[in-house]
């Protein structure tokens, strides 16, 4: 997460250079009038469950999401400053380091060689003094300096601004967190939050923490219908979830109100599934090509209450890729886009995957064969950076049965039974 602050005349001018500078996706985390015109304070890839483990105790106050973004912005504030301050200490010791030299020369008479010698000499040894004088504080105030700026260098990359584990109950939970399946970085900040107590108390804590930062769909799309497309690489389960979200809402509502919709077109044969489950369960599927763009399918399904768009797995060295989602983010239809995410994936390819797709304005994810992985802290660590809410997860081939609405507690116990069910599997010789 980059943070950074801006000052302008007025209101209009700093959220020009926001936009300049830091582009259309900044979050401005707070807005204030100062002397002499306004001040806004920025960010990129801003999340709040990580700006939370970096404010710690100071973000229980936070009850919503703007009172956490003002802390942020204060927090920020808080480190320039002390910036700023330390910058001017060593200019006022340089300062004084140059005035107080300068009072140690000596004047000599024009054309004195021997008082020219002298005066050298004098300068020399003044420099010694005022280096020997100041040299101390100078090194103080820069190791000041060089921790704040990687403070500031922390808050900007997104680093957790935690310290590391310092005793063997937060190191043994960091580990316990990894063979849990979430990423080291992540399980250290988990961990640090541990201060005191037993290896339990902090694995329960740690547990309720990330139930807390995983987010979740709160109604199910039949009921509140729409139009829905679902995202992912070749492989991750796309056209299968539509087949159980569509099966899903026929057994409850019947075939008449839904329609599916692909747009792959760039490979043979590429919709013949779902052309099966249209036939199967007796609702329409149209296929977006040259003749039929997706918003015109769209305006002729408009008196449909759900509408599922099944899409191709292409990556961005892929012929189309940027067509595909182009269609779906600048569509007039209000398209709510979901990434599709195996558990299976190893967690680079998850966050690979994630910005290949997010151009597409993404609004949640879809998590697929939880069945199949070993661990699920993998799944869950990913949502939790990424912030995006899990509408669903499948964890079989069997349809509708194997599609579950995705709740953060559920899906938590889940993931420790199946570390459970990993350790008391025997260790396999190798």
């Amino acid at each position: 997460m980059k943070v950074q602050r801006f000052f302008a005349q007025s209101m209009s001018e700093a959220l020009r250079q926001v936009r300049d500078q830091m582009g259309e996706d900044a979050v401005i985390l707070s807005n204030r009038r100062v002397d002499g015109g306004v001040e806004i304070v920025t960010a990129l890839d801003y999340d709040e469950n990580m700006a939370r483990q970096r404010l710690g105790d100071a973000a229980k106050g936070a009850t919503n999401g703007s009172r956490l973004a003002e802390l942020q912005a204060d927090q920020h504030r808080k480190l320039e400053s002390e910036l700023n301050r330390s910058r001017d200490r060593i200019r006022e010791v340089r300062d004084g380091q140059s005035d107080q030299g300068k009072s140690h020369q000596p004047r000599p008479e024009p054309g004195d060689q021997f008082a020219r010698a002298d005066l050298a000499v004098s300068t020399d040894s003044a420099d010694e003094f005022s280096d020997r004088a100041y040299s101390g504080e100078l090194a103080q105030m820069r190791a000041e300096i060089s921790s704040l700026k990687d403070m500031m260098n922390a808050q900007g990359s997104g680093n957790i601004s935690e310290k590391p584990a310092v005793n063997a109950v937060q190191q043994r939970l960091s580990e316990r967190l990894q063979e849990f399946g979430l990423g080291a970085e992540l399980s250290s900040s988990l961990a640090g939050g541990h201060r005191e107590g037993r290896l339990e108390d902090g694995w329960k804590q740690s547990l309720k923490m990330l139930a807390a930062g995983v987010k979740t769909s709160r109604g199910e799309w039949g009921s509140e219908g729409g139009v829905y497309a679902l995202v992912g690489p070749t492989g991750a389960g796309k056209t299968t979830t539509i087949g159980k979200l569509a099966a899903h809402y026929v057994l409850r509502h019947g075939p008449e109100s839904l329609a599916l919709v692909t747009t792959d077109r760039y490979r043979v044969a590429a919709h013949e599934q779902l052309f099966v489950f249209g036939r199967i369960l007796n609702v329409p599927v149209r296929v977006v090509d040259e003749r039929h763009t997706l918003d015109d399918i769209l305006d002729e399904l408009s008196d449909r209450h759900l509408v599922l768009i099944d899409t191709a797995g292409l990556t961005s060295s892929d012929k189309g890729y940027e067509e595909q989602l182009n269609e779906l983010a600048r569509s007039h239809h209000q398209i709510r886009t979901h990434l599709v995410v195996s558990a299976t994936s190893q967690p680079r390819i998850m966050k690979s995957v994630w910005h290949c797709y997010k151009m597409a304005k993404l609004s949640g994810c879809v998590v697929t064969k939880t069945d199949e992985a070993l661990t699920l802290g993998e799944a869950l660590g990913f949502v939790m950076e990424t912030g995006l809410p899990v509408a669903y997860y499948t964890n079989g081939q069997k349809i509708p049965e194997d599609l579950h609405h995705a709740e953060p507690v559920p899906l938590v116990r889940m993931a420790v039974e199946r570390l459970k069910q990993l350790q008391r599997q025997p260790a396999v010789a190798v």
